[in-house]
């Protein structure tokens, strides 16, 4: 199945389609997904086991088969050695069915630029991954810092140009003066707003309002005028979905004075970098914050936060986000092949960390005290109910 599966293109915006994991009598038949896994630094490698833990449990219980490949590309790696991530890597990570990344960066080790060593802005690139979806949703069990009950959102931040798109421009070291370059072309937003509104109308499906904001600054920045446009175009063909446009400054006041507003958000790279991170902050954290980059035929999938090396090695890193974008993992292969069993598991998945955060014992950056291992077990525990 997987290498009939590799000609097939996934499309983001269609969210049912793809290849049926079924024989030709339309007899359910045994997946088998090749896995790429990239542990990285810090306590990349700690929430990374801790999701195949996960996994395994699923691969059990529905009866799915996952071929693990493990890659070594790391900021350590490069401290000890030099290497980076190649462009033939690439190729052969991208042969996988999907990526599973733990986290990448330390703050000590720096390339020539100066900038943090980490393979995600080039994995990106190469897979032209536009699309970064950072669900967040206050758990039962979990306290919000701000007055609200209510907060369940898609954050889609655009992830292949906007202000990250000079990355790989020349560049004269300076101390007197230094400039970003931010592109925005109408080919990458008319792929990114298809799929915010498509994405709206399956999350209304299950419940939410199905309506899409912009976040830009149109008023400010030529670039946004354009996103603006091209928004604006977009909304017009999906008049079925609700939409409404904020300058990005009062959209991020917004969030925090009423996030309840909220359903899917959508807006250029590094705005949605930290708007992302603002909504993760309204549910507790990064630690319960997953994400998926995905493009029309790859998908990475890793938690929202870093590689935290000062806790590093002590057990007590919180693995929820990195298990909840082992379920993204699962709910996307499950569509991109049309495997029920797949999307079984990612919503048991899903109910299971649900599930552990109401009873807890919850992980220290929640309030709690329990460590890697005890959230762990819990969730186990509740996928097993």
């Amino acid at each position: 199945m997987k290498a009939a599966a590799r000609g097939k293109a996934f499309d983001p915006r269609m969210n049912n389609l793809c290849e049926s994991a079924r024989d030709q009598q339309g007899r359910k038949t045994m997946a088998q997904y090749d896995i790429a896994v990239i542990p990285g630094d810090g306590i990349g490698p700690e929430v990374v086991e801790a999701a195949l833990s996960v996994l395994k449990k699923c691969e059990t219980q529905y009866g799915l088969t996952l071929n693990y490949t493990f890659y070594d590309f790391s900021a350590d790696l490069y401290r000890r050695t030099g290497r980076k991530i190649t462009a033939a890597d690439m190729d052969e990570i991208g042969k996988a069915d999907a990526v599973l990344f733990g986290a990448m960066g330390l703050p000590d080790v720096r390339g020539p630029e100066g900038l943090e060593l980490g393979a995600q802005v080039e994995m990106r690139a190469h897979y032209g991954l536009f699309s970064s979806l950072r669900p967040v949703r206050l758990f039962p069990g979990v306290e919000s810092p701000v007055k609200a009950k209510d907060i369940d959102m898609l954050v889609i931040r655009e992830t292949s140009e906007g202000m990250f798109a000079g990355l790989a421009d020349h560049h004269e070291p300076s101390d007197e003066s230094a400039s970003d370059r931010m592109t925005i072309t109408r080919a990458t937003c008319e792929k990114l707003f298809d799929v915010a509104f498509s994405q709206a109308r399956a999350r209304r499906k299950r419940g939410t309002p199905g309506h899409v904001t912009l976040l830009h600054k149109s008023n400010a920045l030529r670039s946004n005028v354009l996103m603006e446009r091209v928004f604006d175009e977009v909304a017009a063909r999906n008049s079925d979905i609700g939409s409404a446009k904020y300058y990005i400054d009062a959209g991020s006041m917004y969030m925090v004075t009423d996030p309840e507003r909220y359903d899917v958000i959508v807006s250029e790279n590094i705005f949605g970098d930290i708007v992302s991170e603002i909504a993760a902050g309204l549910v507790g954290g990064l630690g319960v914050a997953p994400s998926a980059d995905v493009s029309l035929t790859h998908g990475v999938f890793q938690p929202s936060h870093g590689s935290a090396p000062d806790i590093a090695g002590k057990g007590i890193a919180n693995p929820t986000a990195m298990i909840l974008s082992a379920a993204m993992m699962l709910e996307w292969l499950g569509e991109r092949h049309g495997d029920d069993l797949c999307s079984q598991a990612a919503q048991k998945v899903q109910s299971a960390v649900e599930a552990a955060l109401a009873t807890g014992p919850l992980g220290r950056d929640l309030g709690g005290t329990a460590g890697t291992q005890e959230v762990l077990d819990t969730v186990l525990k509740a996928l097993r109910a």
